[in-house]
């Protein structure tokens, strides 16, 4: 095999607040050409999401950070160009988690081929039938317990993971969704594409007094993507027994010194509420399940999904740093 070159982001020095261009490197490096044992592929599609901001700090944490001076990871599917593995063919899909990168070599472990469901698209199992969807089902149904009839509100829910949190409760039989989001353009999409009851723009006024109009009655369950005001809101407007799922909290991801928490987590005795961070890592046992249920919600277009697309891999960076504003609807994927 000629030798290749290809393109891959690497992280520079730690980021101080919002990361900027000057903490990453694009390097053009030779493609190694699989050993005895892996594939290579190259990327047709790379995921970028919050947590990868965590990774980017070195300290400690779930995962460990990534390294200075090497090629950043994360979800992606890859097209396998030459393979010395049993079952990973020239021409396959690859789900993998060596993305920030044109091509990758991967030991038979690392990936699994990827066969879309017919009307599906491959990019999807990064996003609403990939990490993300799972992310969703498994907050809302396990860790927070979903009941029907239950009343929920789902913050950053414009979001990948928010907006199949939102269609999944009303799937399931809740009797309100309610959702922020941080433009006009993403409040109409809540309610008139995703089915949202209620949905407000969190820029506009306190969340409190808008969620207090949203669901004058309260709130059983809380999804936070966000953290910061809008779980201090949530707080307030549990029921007795509420269950709050903690699955991120942007709106954290890039202080330089710690926030002040919320100063009523004593509604939590009072409710006899319960509040559970939680990791999709630890939930993969629910994927054959979940993929049962919801891929053919997505193939019949019962459970919808909308794609954020930047092009080429030079525009990761730029896709990420969009990200952390806000910029995506749904799930933001990079096109190479």
């Amino acid at each position: 095999m000629a030798a290749l070159t290809g393109r891959e982001w690497r992280l520079l020095r730690r980021p101080v607040g919002v990361p900027v261009p000057g903490d990453f490197d694009l390097a053009t490096v030779e493609v190694p050409v699989p050993d005895p044992g892996q594939l290579l592929v190259r990327n047709v599609f790379v995921s970028v999401d919050p947590y990868m901001r965590g990774r980017m700090s070195d300290v400690p944490s779930y995962i460990a950070p990534y390294g200075l001076g090497e090629p950043m990871t994360g979800g992606a599917i890859g097209e396998v160009v030459a393979s010395t593995v049993d079952g990973f063919d020239p021409g396959d899909l690859v789900l993998h988690m060596l993305g920030w990168r044109e091509y990758a070599v991967l030991d038979a472990g690392q990936g699994v081929v990827l066969r879309p469901q017919e009307g599906v698209p491959a990019s999807v199992y990064l996003g609403v039938l990939g990490m993300t969807g799972l992310t969703a089902y498994a907050g809302l149904l396990r860790t927070a317990a979903f009941q029907p009839g239950d009343r929920v509100f789902v913050s950053g829910a414009a979001g990948a993971v928010g907006s199949t949190v939102g269609q999944i409760a009303r799937i399931r039989g809740a009797s309100l969704v309610v959702g922020s989001a941080g433009s006009p353009e993403k409040v109409r999409l809540l309610r008139e594409e995703f089915g949202f009851d209620a949905a407000f723009d969190y820029k506009k006024a306190p969340v409190a007094e808008q969620l207090a109009v949203a669901a004058p009655d309260g709130v059983d369950v809380y999804f936070d993507n966000v953290g910061g005001d809008h779980l201090q809101a949530a707080l307030g407007a549990l029921r007795l027994r509420g269950r709050i799922a903690v699955c991120g909290m942007i709106s954290r991801y890039n202080d330089t010194s710690p926030a002040p928490g919320p100063d009523n987590l004593s509604r939590l005795i009072q409710t006899r509420g319960r509040i559970e961070g939680f990791l999709v890592g630890d939930h993969l046992d629910l994927r054959p399940e979940f993929l049962a249920e919801m891929g053919p919600r997505v193939a019949s277009g019962e459970l919808r999904y909308r794609e954020t697309f930047t092009d080429g891999i030079a525009s990761a960076l730029d896709a990420f740093l969009g990200l952390l504003r806000g910029d995506n609807i749904g799930k933001m994927i990079v096109r190479l």
